[in-house]
């Protein structure tokens, strides 16, 4: 009788998951953004949340909660109630971060479940407009013939701006003063202010910058060029082999979120990144969207964490 009844509560258990996944959501979910407003992250973020709340008929609420590379927002979501209704979006530097602090306020691989990509991007080495530097190799020579001289903005240590310059700076033989901020628009910022040199600026936060004429391009972190800069070099045909280091973004919920609902939210992420107006939106910005399942995703991001841990102890970054 003992094991009729356990399987019995077992069947109403596993009933009562599938009608709470079938009723999900059926209140707003919150989005935890990892990055300040106006990031690459965020933007691309926001595009994704806007079109899930259409097909929830919800609203979906991102805030962002920016600092440490990407880690508080992301130990705001290590902690919250894992029922699917606070989620993070985040860039690689979620795989990055277990490499560059020596201890975080979470277990990267077992506080989160990953749930879906989102879309991957390069990065773009701009200067200031008025930058007497108009090519890679003349910021590179600048670097060599004055060390230390140029001073090179990121998005925070952990940061994928941050890994993106470490790998540019080891494969060009440089050395530079690097200058860690919040995120994305306060690099800029101080680049138009002239308080920095250069930034490795994921694409979507460049474009508009540098069709308004503001900054100029030097190179892109990817193997090929990009469809909506194609007459800005990689970073190979520039000059410097091996800085190759596209930025990429996704989805995650605390651990311990029902796996229907995590299916859930992948499929109907999926079924967003799939919209012609969303995949048109993120297009134009330089993203192309990536499509996985959440095992896939999981796969995928264990290889990122061990890939950068080898690009960081190489590159001799000690972990904070």
């Amino acid at each position: 009788m003992k094991a009729v009844t356990r399987i019995f509560a077992a069947i109403a258990a596993a009933s009562a998951l599938q009608a709470f996944a079938q009723g999900y959501p059926n209140k707003p979910v919150h989005v935890i953004i990892s990055f300040t407003p106006g990031s690459s992250t965020d933007i691309v973020g926001r595009i994704v949340s806007q079109k899930l709340s259409e097909i929830w008929g919800q609203p979906v609420l991102a805030e962002n909660r920016a600092g440490a590379g990407g880690s508080i927002g992301s130990n705001v979501v290590a902690k919250a109630a894992p029922d699917g209704y606070t989620l993070l979006i985040n860039s690689n530097a979620h795989s990055v971060n277990p490499a560059i602090y020596a201890k975080l306020p979470y277990e990267t691989t077992k506080d989160f479940i990953d749930v879906v990509p989102l879309s991957v991007q390069p990065n773009v080495l701009i200067v200031n407009a008025g930058s007497p530097y108009k090519s890679v190799m003349d910021l590179v020579k600048a670097a060599k013939a004055k060390p230390g001289s140029i001073n090179w903005g990121h998005a925070g240590i952990g940061s994928g701006t941050h890994l993106n310059t470490e790998k540019f700076v080891d494969a060009a033989k440089i050395n530079v003063t690097q200058v860690p901020f919040k995120g994305t628009p306060e690099v800029i910022q101080a680049m138009l202010s002239g308080s920095v040199d250069c930034y490795w600026a994921p694409i979507s936060a460049a474009i508009p910058h540098i069709k308004g004429g503001r900054v100029r391009p030097l190179a892109v972190s990817t193997a090929r060029r990009n469809s909506q800069l194609p007459e800005v070099p990689t970073t190979g045909e520039a000059g410097v082999a091996g800085a190759d280091a596209p930025l990429w973004f996704g989805v995650w919920a605390p651990a311990g979120t029902p796996v229907n609902i995590v299916a859930k939210i992948s499929a109907d992420t999926r079924k967003a990144l799939a919209d012609p107006g969303v995949r048109e939106r993120l297009g134009n910005l330089g993203n192309d969207t990536m499509d996985m399942s959440p095992e896939e995703f999981a796969r995928f991001v264990r290889s990122e964490i061990d890939v950068y841990a080898r690009v960081i102890k190489a590159a001799g970054i000690k972990p904070q």
